[in-house]
Parts: C-alpha cells; sequence; structure tokens
C-alpha cells in the first residue's frame, strides 16, 4: 500500500520559515517524480514545485521562485519543501504528490499518488 506522508505544517509570521516533508512508502521511490500542490480556502489546488526522479530537476511556480526550495533523499525516501519569506498569500494545505510517467510534471492529473496534506497558516 502506498502512502505519502506530509509533515511539518503549522503556524509562521510572515518573513519566517518553515520546511514541509514528504515520506514515502510502498513503492520505489526513486522512479517517481515528487511534486508539492497547494489549495488555500475557497480556491482550487494548484502547483508549488516539483522534482525530478534523481533530483537534478526542479521547477517550481512563478510566485514562490527565490522563496521556496524543493528537495528530496532517496535514500530516506523524502522530499522537502523549504519555505523562506512565506507571505500570508502561502497559506494553504500542502499536498506532496508522486508521478512515475513523466520526467517532471506541473499537472495535477499527472500525479498519482497523493498524500493528505499539512496545513500551513501564514500570520501577517
Amino acid at each position: 500500500q502506498v502512502q505519502l506522508v506530509e509533515s511539518g505544517g503549522g503556524l509562521v509570521q510572515a518573513g519566517g520559515s518553515l520546511r514541509l516533508s514528504c515520506g514515502a512508502s510502498g513503492l520505489t521511490y526513486s522512479v517517481y517524480a515528487m511534486g508539492w500542490f497547494r489549495q488555500a480556502p475557497g480556491k482550487e489546488r494548484e502547483f508549488v514545485a516539483c522534482i525530478t526522479r534523481g533530483g537534478g530537476g526542479t521547477y517550481y511556480r512563478d510566485s514562490v521562485k527565490g522563496r521556496f526550495t524543493i528537495s528530496r533523499d532517496n535514500a530516506k525516501n523524502t522530499a522537502y519543501l523549504q519555505m523562506n519569506s512565506v507571505k500570508s498569500e502561502d497559506t494553504a494545505v500542502y499536498y506532496c504528490a508522486a508521478d512515475s510517467t513523466n520526467y517532471y510534471t506541473d499537472r495535477e492529473s499527472d500525479y498519482e499518488y497523493w498524500g493528505q496534506g499539512t496545513q500551513v497558516t501564514v500570520s501577517s
């Protein structure tokens, strides 16, 4: 049974930092590209960042470029999202997802497995 479990969410002040983790089990982790998505209240889920299987390639939505960093540790079956200089508009539930088909992708429909999400709240 495949499981993706996010952790590290919480309350953070604007301008602060937070690191999210996504632990994976039940799959051959190194063959999956990993992505982070988020969903703010009343809005649709949106792409945040993704990383290739080996970690050599990353891709971000424009609004988080230079502030967020996605990474992975294949030895630990874990992906990370380092969030710096957070803004109130970063408040959302953050989800990690795994995709075995593409080199990397920002399309939600390409991802096969999803975590349950972790709440990030940025206070101003």
